[in-house]
């Protein structure tokens, strides 16, 4: 609270820079975590929040003669505009939320102040939904080929690697400790996926220490460890995500990539995905296409392709599909690596793994995949998203391209993922919110370091317990699309790729006037599952009271036969057995006999009069047409229609008879 300059503003605006409405007058508030408008409209008040977290920019512009104009843009691609009345006002806000936005420790960040009620042992099962140790062996590791690994217990030889990795059984600790010495940031190889079918598999780690001659005969032992691992191969993929170009250059600097003289049976490719450089300029210029106000088609679409933002999607989508063909056509293991092993080098293995494994589009698999390429393997969330105040030129959008490729998917096989797009847009604004403790600091060692198991919640918990919120209502286990490896068109990304307005612009309202098609669809399918269930309850009754009803008539038979027996005469009393002898005249119905004494009350029986009178809901909702029942209003429960002004009748409501 002691950076927080000016706690509260009387007389602000809040401009919408869509539509041409008035702007909404209100009092801007700042917290510890948040800014707050809250308009004066005494109907409504209403709040607009802004995490300090997700803040990405604050625009201080020129002084006019209706106030100083604040412009608060978002990471979660929000933008706010507010007009402060005086000048001073709006410079300590603008100090205010500069700081605010920009933390220096961890222990600033919103996620160490987050409670959300919940205990300690509530807590820690949220962290246990997400076990890697289970996900490896459901890939079938350990086995004949692949052995877990203590080799880096302690972090003691790469630092940004997790304490266990997976390696190939034929590769001794010599072996490793030597190969981590050969590699940038000693991110020597690991497995990250492996195909149970073929024993195929995708390793990561980062690029060699070649230079233009050195060589390393451990590294070299650790390429061939990997071939034999998978008994039906030649020999291995190597794939270097960067331009060839940038290889290069790297060369000159003792790095670069593998040379094919010194590593027996491999194949060298490159793929050509740009670094994280391009990547945030790229994203900039997209944003500034979307800010436009009012463009016409040619300019918005010229805008979108000279960003080469979807060039960039397809790149990545390009080296995923490259990866999964080799493994499932091929049946041949790939080694994936880029400069350092953790942006490029995640996107791609994530997105092979996406296409080649039904699982990792499930909504629990989905999580998984993320916290084992990009949570396990050192991805550096801290330096990538900006969470603590350092170096912006370290700020690139790779998490955010790989949520987008999954997308792009999506688009392609709406039948394969079981979750939907708003799950994705959630997760990408928690990756910023840093309201749960998930992505903090660069690697599992930091995050061990701070225990924010012990100090903060996981957003797999909180996901995963509103997961009816994210499912898709296309989804189907035994669809085709949801089975084995999914095979994307690679046509060119014009005619292929498309603008995600979704997620950059979804608080345009203006742009978005028609309801979701899959909130539609999941609306629609709600209601079909509560007509079902409605269905279901009927027909039960229908059963019951068929059941009750031969009941009936076995008793009546019973009273017959022994009324005859006594001799007695029947033409006076006689006793109906089926129901159209009732239809013409309620009261003709005996009343129990004396001989029935005790036994349980007979079939309860709805005649066709009293069909229309005594149940007023299947009367009133019958289609005179089509003689099918309307359900619509009906609750699942089987209790009658919802809140109606008939609510109070009692849609249930029948004639007991007895005999």
């Amino acid at each position: 609270m002691e950076h927080i300059r000016m706690p509260k503003v009387e007389n602000v605006r809040l401009i919408d820079r869509i539509s041409s409405r008035k702007a909404a007058l209100g009092t801007l508030y700042l917290t510890a975590t948040h800014a707050i408008f809250v308009e004066n409209v005494t109907e409504t008040r209403k709040e607009t929040w802004i995490l300090h977290s997700q803040i990405s920019s604050i625009e201080k512009q020129a002084t006019t003669v209706t106030g100083c104009p604040l412009l608060i843009r978002c990471k979660n691609f929000q933008i706010i505009q507010l007009i402060i009345p005086q000048e001073r006002d709006c410079h300590d806000v603008y100090i205010s939320l500069i700081r605010l936005a920009r933390p220096v420790k961890y222990e600033e960040l919103y996620c160490f102040s987050f409670n959300p009620k919940l205990d300690k042992e509530e807590r820690e099962q949220g962290w246990k939904l997400v076990g890697l140790n289970e996900e490896y062996n459901r890939m079938g590791v350990p086995n004949n080929y692949w052995q877990i690994s203590d080799v880096n217990r302690d972090y003691q030889v790469c630092d940004s690697y997790p304490t266990e990795v997976y390696i190939p059984k034929s590769a001794t600790a010599h072996i490793i400790v030597g190969s981590s010495k050969f590699r940038s940031r000693r991110r020597f190889p690991a497995l990250s996926y492996y195909c149970k079918d073929n024993n195929a598999s995708i390793c990561r780690s980062s690029q060699p220490l070649s230079g233009f001659s050195a060589r390393c005969l451990e590294d070299e032992q650790m390429l061939q460890a990997i071939r034999k691992a998978n008994p039906g191969s030649n020999f291995i993929y190597v794939v270097d995500t960067r331009p060839k170009l940038n290889a290069m250059a790297n060369r000159a600097a003792g790095k670069g990539y593998e040379n094919e003289d010194n590593y027996s049976n491999i194949k060298f490719q490159f793929i050509g995905i740009e670094n994280i450089h391009v990547m945030r300029s790229s994203l900039q210029k997209m944003l500034e296409v979307c800010e436009l106000k009012s463009p016409s088609m040619s300019d918005f679409l010229w805008g979108l392709e000279n960003s080469g933002w979807l060039k960039h999607i397809k790149a990545i989508m390009d080296a995923g599909i490259f990866i999964a063909k080799a493994v499932a056509e091929e049946g041949m293991s790939v080694l994936v690596h880029c400069s350092d092993g953790w942006d490029r080098t995640a996107q791609v293995c994530s997105v092979a793994s996406l296409l080649l494994d039904p699982f990792y589009r499930t909504i629990k698999g989905f999580m998984v995949l993320i916290e084992k390429d990009w949570v396990s393997f050192g991805h550096k969330f801290n330096h990538r998203y900006g969470y603590l105040d350092g170096d912006p030129k370290e700020i690139s959008p790779v998490i955010d391209q790989f949520i987008e490729c999954v997308w792009q998917l999506m688009e392609q096989f709406p039948c394969a993922f079981e979750f939907n797009e708003r799950f994705l847009i959630h997760i990408q604004q928690h990756i910023y919110s840093c309201q749960f403790g998930n992505f903090l600091c660069n690697s599992q060692k930091e995050r061990r370091e701070l225990k924010i198991q012990e100090r903060t919640y996981s957003l797999w918990a909180h996901l995963w317990k509103n997961r009816a919120d994210y499912m898709n209502p296309l989804y189907r286990e035994d669809h085709s699309q949801t089975q084995g490896t999914l095979r994307p068109q690679t046509a060119p990304c014009n005619f292929l790729y498309k603008f995600w307005s979704g997620m950059y612009t979804r608080f345009e309202k203006g742009m978005h006037p028609r309801q979701s098609v899959t909130d539609y669809l999941m609306a629609v399918k709600e209601e079909t599952q509560q007509l079902e269930e409605e269905l279901k309850v009927l027909e039960q009754r229908l059963a019951d009271l068929k059941k009750v009803q031969l009941k009936n008539i076995k008793e009546n038979s019973k009273q017959q036969d022994h009324n005859t027996h006594l001799g007695l005469s029947t033409s006076n009393n006689s006793i109906a057995n089926i129901p159209q002898d009732y239809i013409n005249n309620i009261k003709s119905f005996p009343s129990r006999s004396p001989s029935q004494g005790d036994e349980e009350d007979s079939a309860l029986i709805l005649t066709q009069d009293n069909l229309k009178s005594s149940d007023p809901d299947l009367s009133a909702n019958s289609d005179q047409e089509s003689g099918v029942e309307d359900l619509g209003c009906r609750s699942p429960s089987g209790g009658g229609c919802l809140p109606s002004e008939d609510s109070g009748k009692d849609s249930d409501e029948a004639v007991f008879l007895t005999v």
